[in-house]
């Protein structure tokens, strides 16, 4: 995942260390909106919210955030 910030800088990070997102379709992960004053990217479709300074510090969610098996 890659993201563009307001200084042009590009930080990307694995999509893997987000398992909802690496779960998502492609159409799911492009479905996605900024929060608040762009600190945040919400995905909808698959009920996910990452803050912007996380990604920066590439922190990866608690594993409590991963999907549970069906």
């Amino acid at each position: 995942m890659i993201v563009t910030l307001t200084d042009d800088r590009e930080i990307s990070v694995p999509v893997v260390w987000y398992p909802r997102l690496a779960q998502a379709t492609p159409k799911q992960r492009n479905n996605w909106r900024l929060i608040g004053d762009g600190e945040g990217i919400h995905w909808p479709d698959v009920d996910e919210d990452l803050p912007v300074a996380g990604i920066l510090l590439g922190l990866k969610p608690p594993a409590s955030w991963a999907p549970k098996p069906k």
